[in-house]
């Protein structure tokens, strides 16, 4: 069991919603917190990989686990845990594992478009890995992003609810990013809704992969 956590975001508004889930599934938990908007900017401008560097050096420095919130730069983090010699967890992944174990028709929502192809390779990962088969639809919420950077979190999350309530033919819906998982109180699908933040702090604190 993991009691202190490095928590990597690329948003401020994540701190609170980690430290609720914290003191409500997880109490006496240390959770320290690094906001770095800058590297999303960079991933999505660049590409994910342009921020290894920057990620490279920031962990080095990591006394313990890390969790990476940031879902388009998340595997690029997660790829370095074996030179920084610390766990490094990627949010999604345990989020990648539950929906393959749901269902083998997948739909992955995202409002950045630098984050549905690290999402969509995470899953087919998580597939091969337990042996299931699975196809991957991916889609862009159009405008979300832009309401979100705005300020506007609840014009963003209705808008994604409304983009899985759309959603047909699917076993299960994957909202790809932290900042989404709001939406899932709010969508009236039938379908199993998957959000990240809880299931990846949770596997973070117990010291699992996924």
């Amino acid at each position: 069991m993991v009691t202190s956590l490095t928590l990597l975001h690329t948003s401020p508004v994540h701190v609170p919603v980690f430290d609720a889930l914290r003191d409500r599934h997880h109490p006496g938990a240390v959770l320290r917190h690094l906001v770095l908007p800058e590297l999303l900017d960079r991933a999505r401008t660049e590409g994910p990989d342009a921020v290894s560097p920057d990620l490279r050096a920031l962990l080095a420095g990591s006394d313990g686990p890390v969790l990476v919130t940031c879902s388009s730069i998340g595997g690029v983090a997660e790829s370095l845990a074996p030179e920084l010699g610390v766990p490094v967890l990627r949010v999604d992944r345990p989020m990648a594992a539950e929906a393959v174990r749901t269902g083998p028709r997948i739909v992955v929502l995202a409002t950045v478009e630098s984050t549905l192809a690290p999402t969509a390779a995470l899953v087919a990962e998580e597939a091969e890995r337990a042996g299931r088969p699975v196809s991957v639809r991916t889609h862009l919420v159009a405008g979300a992003w832009d309401r979100f950077a705005a300020g506007d979190t609840a014009g963003s999350l209705d808008l994604v609810a409304e983009a899985a309530d759309a959603v047909t033919d699917a076993d299960v819906i994957v909202l790809a990013q932290a900042s989404m998982a709001g939406a899932g109180a709010l969508t009236t699908t039938p379908t199993p809704t998957l959000s990240s933040p809880a299931p990846g702090l949770a596997a973070a604190l117990l010291g699992q992969p996924a």
